[in-house]
């Protein structure tokens, strides 16, 4: 037998979100967007869906470690806006189209975050999570973009990555056509945190930690939207499953097919 089918798939947490309704179950949920989970999959990773659990948006840090210590690598996924009061000022105003806060899902995804950056554990970080990434690292965030003449919602846009960086890397290229659905963006950067893409407008599309202790790649966009079909967004999700366990073997991908 060849030995290279009895290893184990490098396990993935991918943090799972709270809906209040879904078509197959009675009461309240937690879901994973298909198209994330497929992405790992097709990489060779397992994803592990992760209960976020932080009552009343409190969280027990270390709790959250014991249960990532099992994990190779970390997917912070996309989902809705954090709370304000976690990166504005006080006396801030809420702007109104701040939607789908939740406090216990905030509590947690920070608290992956801040375990995954710590500890070095390969981290791709997908919308939201950039945003969250960036909150646990001291930045701030625009809590509206402008409306929708200047939100990137609903748009696929070019993003042009820096040269050399690791998400060029994984990429494979140093232009994307990313597919877009947020009204926020990147204010003050966290600390250590440099900008390696941009959309023409000037938007911060793609985060890295260049001092960091594990690969780490943040994005605006949604790389699962179009990986099934487009090599350079899947690209992203193979070096996250690779960057997790090297001597895992990569699949050998028909660039048309789909799990």
């Amino acid at each position: 037998m060849n030995n290279s089918t009895t290893r184990t798939r490098p396990l993935i947490a991918l943090p799972q979100r709270f809906s209040a309704t879904t078509s197959a179950l009675r009461y309240e949920a937690v879901v994973t967007a298909r198209a994330l989970a497929d992405t790992v999959l097709r990489a060779g990773g397992e994803p592990f869906m992760m209960h976020p659990y932080a009552p009343e948006g409190r969280v027990d840090e270390a709790e959250v470690a014991d249960r990532l210590a099992r994990c190779d690598g970390v997917l912070l996924p996309g989902g809705g806006d954090l709370t304000p009061r976690l990166y504005a000022t006080a006396e801030a105003a809420v702007h109104e189209s701040v939607y789908d806060v939740d406090e216990e899902q905030d509590a947690f995804d920070l608290a992956v975050a801040r375990y995954a950056l710590g500890a070095g554990l390969p981290t791709l970080a997908v919308c939201r999570g950039l945003q969250v990434v960036n909150v646990a690292l001291g930045g701030t965030l625009r809590q509206d973009m402008g409306g929708p003449d200047r939100e990137h919602r609903h748009v696929v846009h070019p993003v042009r990555l820096e040269s050399g960086s690791a998400v060029a890397r994984a990429a494979g290229t140093e232009r994307v056509d990313a597919s877009c659905f947020h009204h926020q963006c990147v204010d003050r950067l966290g600390a250590g945190l440099t900008v390696t893409g941009r959309a023409a407008d000037g938007t911060v599309e793609a985060l890295e930690l260049p001092d960091g202790a594990g690969w780490f790649v943040a994005v605006q966009w949604h790389p699962e939207d179009t990986a099934a079909k487009d090599p350079a967004q899947q690209g992203l999700f193979d070096t996250l499953v690779r960057q997790s366990s090297p001597s895992y073997p990569q699949p050998e991908r028909d660039e048309n097919a789909v799990p």
